[in-house]
């Protein structure tokens, strides 16, 4: 008997709202299917900034800030899919999301790319503007960490202003039920496709790392170099 797919939602929301409840009703359509749903709220853990090093583009081993990203980092690659979802803040992704792109993104996972062939759906919540934007920015980010992206026909935004009124926007949450039920959809194929081959997705070795003035292999990406302690 095979083990249910695991989805793991990135909330990048600084409080209890709209996003909340838009990743409740995501996570009511996955278990129709029988998959897994978690959320980790970015509001709970402890997340420090980017610190002044400033060594991010030259150091050959994973980020020294001591919180709790690594460890959200490791449920991500337990993960078979992973949902992306934040409202819109200013214009632009939460703090929070944006925080967590930057540690995650440059401190962990641009050595080997561990996110690469993992299913990806990205959700946004917005009042009115700029739904698209954050859509399209947490869009870059999964593809940049090559993971499998899929869609709902139309982007899974959804609107609202008031606490409770995401659950009124039955256009948006259709698009979530239908991302959440893709997502599923291709995280199943992915697996049946390791199952009778005994291989994922091929990703050449040699494109792991593609940091300019560092090694392309990933075993020399994260080996530290010689005389480090």
């Amino acid at each position: 008997m095979t083990e249910p797919l695991r989805i793991l939602a990135i909330n990048g929301s600084e409080r209890t709202g709209n996003t909340t409840d838009v990743l409740r009703h995501a996570a009511a359509s996955a278990r129709e299917r029988g998959a897994g749903f978690e959320v980790v709220d970015l509001r709970d853990i402890r997340m420090e900034r980017c610190g002044p090093c400033g060594d991010c583009n030259t150091r050959p081993a994973p980020c020294v800030l001591p919180d709790d990203v690594p460890d959200v980092v490791r449920r991500m690659v337990a993960a078979d899919a992973i949902v992306f979802a934040s409202p819109v803040h200013g214009f632009g992704a939460a703090s929070l999301m944006q925080t967590f792109i930057e540690r995650a993104g440059v401190g962990y996972l641009r050595f080997d790319r561990p996110l690469s062939n993992k299913v990806a759906g990205v959700i946004s919540v917005a009042r009115r503007y700029s739904a698209g934007e954050v859509w399209a920015q947490l869009t870059a980010n999964a593809m940049l960490n090559r993971m499998v992206l899929v869609g709902s026909g139309f982007p899974a935004t959804v609107h609202a202003l008031h606490r409770g009124d995401a659950l009124k926007d039955s256009e948006g949450l259709t698009n979530v039920t239908r991302l959440i039920h893709r997502m599923i959809d291709m995280a199943e194929l992915l697996a049946e496709h390791r199952r009778l081959t005994g291989q994922d997705v091929l990703l050449a070795p040699h494109e792991v790392n593609e940091r300019v003035g560092l090694a392309a292999n990933a075993g020399e990406a994260t080996a530290p170099p010689a005389g480090a302690s």
